[in-house]
């Protein structure tokens, strides 16, 4: 296995990773950035991001990937295919493994794995995602403004999607599998006092319709099995995101859902030297900006880390 020593390691290239490369790169701490499996992360994935300053008209998820990867570049941020496969977080330096080959030490690590849209796995939703089906009703309701959509889950996120997309939508579809909501009694309250918001209860579903687009959607009742379609033109799925996060449970804190604790106000992790960034800790709200402002807060967490620490080794 071969060995390197590095000062600053950011895990993952999304907005978050991206943007800590850049301000960490920028304050002289030669950061090497792991892309991760997913190189640029869940914007890699979305066709149109219209929500991000300094785009007036717009710009393709992977291409501000691509903008965000060159800048960080420019600065001398030594950007690399792999992923980070384990890690040892038991000592000082810390220690990763990536590609299961290749054992990197680091002063300070920045993780910026994010998280992952969970589906229903239908071949269907798959094929018309980004035409229609999205698990982001803040990133991209704006698209459906005047249709009808649907929006799965019974949640709070899902009530959440539901609500927001209620003010632009005239029609919205509230699909839940059972007869009741798993959501906060608030949420509820303010899905069922929505007058354009129509709770299908025991309903689940069994086809996102269309070619090139979504047109429609077919359900089935869960407690009668009969099926019927609706015509839609956004399938909206909100059954919750899952953070990339599993290899540190060893060694960081998180919740039930696999999001890392950080120090409130900070990127801090309980663990000194390893920050997070990004949608790995943020579940509530999960958009590019946040991120990338999060992966700010990383890079100068570490920068400030990093001198206290030379600052030691100096007095001592």
């Amino acid at each position: 296995m071969t060995q390197e020593n590095v000062k600053v390691l950011i895990i993952g290239s999304g907005p978050a990773g991206y943007t800590a490369a850049i301000y960490a790169s920028r304050a002289g701490l030669k950061p090497v950035l792991y892309t991760g499996g997913e190189p640029g992360g869940q914007l890699t994935t979305t066709n149109d991001v219209e929500n991000f300053p300094g785009y007036p008209d717009g710009v393709n998820g992977p291409q501000m990937m691509t903008d965000l990867q060159k800048q960080a570049e420019r600065f001398e941020t030594d950007v690399r295919f792999g992923l980070v496969t384990s890690v040892d977080f038991s000592g000082y330096p810390h220690k990763v493994i990536v590609d299961e080959k290749h054992e990197i030490t680091a002063e300070a690590v920045i993780i910026s794995t994010g998280a992952s849209a969970k589906y229903l796995g239908l071949e269907s939703e798959k094929r018309l995602l980004n035409v229609g089906v999205s698990a982001c009703a803040v990133c991209d309701g704006f698209f459906y403004r005047g249709k009808e959509v649907a929006v799965v889950g019974g949640g709070d996120t899902a009530a959440e999607e539901a609500t927001y997309l209620a003010n632009i939508c005239p029609k919205v579809y509230l699909l839940v599998r059972r007869d009741e909501m798993r959501a906060s009694k608030i949420m509820q309250q303010r899905v069922l006092n929505t007058p354009n918001i129509e709770v299908l209860w025991n309903t689940s579903t069994d086809e996102v319709l269309g070619k090139d687009e979504v047109e429609g959607m077919r359900v089935v009742d869960t407690v009668t099995g009969e099926k019927r379609e609706i015509p839609i033109s956004g399938f909206f799925v909100a059954i919750g995101h899952k953070p990339n996060t599993d290899i540190f449970k060893d060694y960081l804190e998180m919740d039930e859902s696999g999001y890392l604790i950080v120090e409130p106000g900070t990127s801090k992790t309980k663990v000194e030297g390893v920050f997070v960034t990004g949608d790995a800790a943020d579940r509530v709200y999960r958009q590019a900006v946040t991120a990338a402002g999060t992966g700010c807060m990383g890079a100068l967490d570490a920068e400030r880390f990093l001198a206290a620490k030379e600052f030691e080794s100096v007095e001592q």
